[in-house]
């Protein structure tokens, strides 16, 4: 029976290469980006899970963004921005997978290495991803009752058209951060739960 995976930002760099991986292992995807769902609306993503034809097994969350700051340049506009998306997106999509996912369903949440280190002049990225590192820690507890499976990687430098074109250069390239998630969601990872993974 083909699993349903529910990549969540899936229309970005990184989850276009999660899309791809978990597709070529024969899984079934529904992308959910902002041309579909705003990620950031609690309504909104509880609106579009009652929308699915099939309920997912697998759940993705890869929305993100990066303005660099440090505490105290950062405005709070830049501050609500990224406390939507890289944690918000993040936020709902859990709570309507924790309310919704099948027994021995599975949830990877991407966050960022200066989420678990810190990292000068991205504070606001920062703490934002470290949000989602005690999100999934948190929730791992709460649903390995149900056998579902809560993990997160924690990329560094990924490896995007977007950082290459202001100058970053030298990051991992999607989609080998793709094949750990991929990993993450699959029956030989049974064993594996509120794991922060560094990829």
């Amino acid at each position: 029976m083909t699993d349903v995976a529910l990549v969540c930002g899936g229309a970005g760099a990184l989850g276009s290469a999660i899309v791809e991986a978990l597709r070529a292992r024969g899984d079934e995807v529904v992308v959910a980006d902002r041309n579909t769902v705003d990620l950031t609306d609690a309504e909104a993503v509880e609106a579009f899970w009652e929308r699915l034809a099939d309920r997912p097994r697998w759940v993705v969350n890869a929305a993100g963004g990066f303005r660099p700051a440090t505490v105290a340049q950062t405005e709070p506009e830049d501050l609500r921005f990224l406390t939507e998306l890289n944690f918000e997106t993040a936020w709902w999509s859990c709570r309507a997978a924790a309310r919704r996912l099948p027994d021995g369903g599975g949830i990877v949440n991407v966050a960022a290495r200066a989420g678990l280190t810190g990292g000068a002049g991205s504070a606001a990225y920062a703490v934002t991803k470290a949000a989602v590192v005690r999100l999934t820690q948190v929730l791992a507890l709460e649903l390995a009752e149900r056998r579902i499976r809560v993990n997160a990687v924690v990329p560094a430098l990924i490896d995007t058209p977007a950082n290459r074109a202001h100058g970053i250069t030298g990051g991992t390239p999607p989609a080998e951060i793709a094949r750990a998630v991929a990993f993450l969601l699959s029956d030989d990872a049974q064993a594996v739960n509120g794991a922060i993974v560094p990829v």
